[in-house]
């Protein structure tokens, strides 16, 4: 259930490359700006609650920070997400290149999902990055652990926080016949609650190529276009920018079918969906609600694809689905340990959806790491289990960049995957070339 990125630098206009070592000083001056990268996760006794984020005493940089063993992209990637994070250290790790055999830079990196969501993932990125090739000058960094909690304060607060629970279960009634509003409120979210319940609930296909049993080790395939090729299918449809990407995924995935000899069927795909206000954007964490897709593999005509996936999800989005989702996944909060790992057993199962298609926000304008301009950044969104594949989306300046991460034993062609989602596009350019075009969409 790790989260990450592979990113590639131009090396600097002027001057020498940074070397590893000045690489990871710099990771360590930016450490201040993210707490939770020096925290590591205590069990509750008993489990009477969620675990909880304490500072690590023992934390050491050099568990985290590794100079790549090969020269090689895809190597590195490899290399990196097949092995998962340690538990007894906070969960992140990154990878540096200082080299790539084609002279650029390489940084790759992973984080648990309980730590950070897609989004924050790309934030705790960005930490990295600067505005402007010369980084601002920095402060000592003043850091002392905070002593841990003992055995008897983890019980107690576990103790309490099972106590509030509870109490705001139980509290729930009287609020809502003491508030005529708050009982509209409870009625409208109680209504989108369900409907993303029934949607959840929704049986998915079994399709044998994304749903077999998967092994630890990772492959992550990559393409990348510029954005105005994705805008411009946009505006040729008048459709969200997000539709478009379900839309090539979903003409990818009918061709990879064909290719394995499958029959091009309906898959479900989760899509998630940042639940996180503008103050939640200022800070890392897990934020996240999803919404499920229905991705119309079975059609053949590919531009009655784009509209039949820009219909569905304007409905989830009209029905606040994605909403009605993080209503759920609060409740769910509220259960007993117990229920709640049953239920996330259900929710990843293959019988829930078959892949997760994810558009992550990336940075609009230009960004260095120690004078290294970032030219791409391929996402890496984590896979479930007896799910073979995810693809996730990000924008870096004029770049579209995806990123098809696979189990590489039981979907060991991700890269003919990847070539066959290229072609998508060029597929909807050359169609939409020839249409129309509408007021266009926002999005």
């Amino acid at each position: 259930m790790h989260i990450g990125w592979a990113a590639v630098l131009d090396p600097p206009e002027v001057g020498p490359s940074p070397t590893f070592e000045e690489l990871r000083d710099h990771i360590c001056t930016r450490l201040p700006r993210a707490p939770r990268c020096r925290q590591t996760l205590r069990r509750v006794p008993f489990g009477l609650s969620a675990p909880v984020w304490v500072d690590d005493p023992n934390f050491d940089l050099d568990r985290h920070v590794f100079r790549a063993e090969s020269e090689q992209l895809n190597e590195i990637v490899d290399a990196c997400m097949s092995e998962p994070l340690q538990r007894d250290r906070p969960l992140w790790q990154m990878l540096i290149a200082p080299r790539l055999e084609d002279g650029r830079v390489a940084l790759v990196g992973k984080a648990h999902h309980c730590m950070v969501d897609g989004i924050a993932a790309v934030e705790l990125a960005s930490l990295l990055l600067d505005p402007t090739p010369d980084p601002p000058p920095t402060t000592a960094d003043a850091w002392r652990p905070e002593p841990a909690p003992g055995t008897l304060e983890l019980l107690l607060r576990g103790a309490a926080d099972l106590v509030g629970d509870e109490l705001r279960l139980a509290s729930i009634p009287a609020r809502v016949l003491a508030s005529p509003r708050l009982a509209v409120e409870v009625v409208g979210r109680g209504r989108r609650a369900l409907g993303a319940l029934v949607d959840s609930a929704r049986p998915a296909r079994f399709v044998e190529v994304l749903n077999r049993p998967i092994t630890p080790r990772r492959h992550l395939g990559y393409v990348t276009r510029p954005i105005d090729d994705l805008l411009r299918i946009k505006r040729a449809h008048a459709v969200k920018l997000n539709d478009v990407v379900l839309a090539v995924a979903t003409s990818a995935v009918r061709r990879f079918l064909s290719d394995h000899g499958e029959r091009p069927v309906a898959v479900k795909a989760m899509v998630p969906v940042s639940m996180r206000s503008e103050a939640e954007d200022e800070g890392l964490g897990n934020r996240i609600s999803y919404m499920f897709v229905d991705l119309p593999c079975d059609e053949p005509n590919p531009v009655r694809r784009v509209h039949e996936i820009h219909g569905e999800t304007d409905e989830r989005k009209r029905h606040e689905t994605p909403a009605g989702g993080d209503d759920i996944v609060g409740l769910l909060g509220l259960a007993p340990p117990p229920v709640r790992r049953l239920l996330s057993r259900v929710v990843a199962s293959p019988r829930t959806f078959n892949l997760v298609v994810s558009n992550i926000p990336g940075p609009r304008s230009n960004t260095y790491m120690r004078g290294c301009g970032l030219r791409e950044t391929y996402p890496v969104v984590p896979l479930a289990d007896r799910h073979t594949l995810s693809i996730g989306f990000t924008s870096v300046g004029d770049r579209a960049c995806f990123g098809l991460y696979a189990a590489r034993d039981a979907l060991p062609d991700v890269d003919d995957l990847a070539a066959r989602l290229d072609e998508a596009i060029d597929e909807l350019l050359e169609l939409g070339a020839s249409v129309e075009s509408p007021v266009p969409a926002l999005g």
